[in-house]
């Protein structure tokens, strides 16, 4: 894990993936602390990832782009951390492992631009 997590952080959009709008659409959150719920954690033999949700911040709900908001822990050698966007789906099909954090942990982040 050493060599594996060097940052922690969550992707709310992805430029390529969802338009430089609907990332610049951020910049209302930026440099502001968010809380970040984390109710379950799912791993396989190749990697890990917490699942993630968002509270709000002056009455407004952050909302991710992302099919499946996670922070991944660890991927194996040779598996990219996007890979672990997968772990939903291996869930699904018995290939990984999903255990429900009761009661989800709350921690914050701030958000920044990459």
């Amino acid at each position: 894990m050493e060599t594996s997590l060097k940052k922690a952080y969550v992707t709310l959009a992805h430029k390529r993936s969802h338009g430089v709008t609907a990332v610049a659409n951020y910049g209302v959150f930026l440099d502001r602390e968010i809380p970040v719920e984390i109710p379950a954690l799912l791993f396989s033999d190749k990697m890990a990832a917490l699942e993630t949700s968002f509270g709000s911040v002056d009455g407004e709900k952050v909302r991710s782009k992302n099919q499946w908001p996670h922070l991944t822990l660890w991927t194996g050698e040779g598996v990219a951390a996007k890979d672990a966007n997968l772990l939903p789906e291996l869930h699904s099909e018995g290939k990984a492992i999903r255990i429900d954090i009761k009661p989800p942990i709350t921690v914050t982040g701030i958000l920044q631009f990459y």
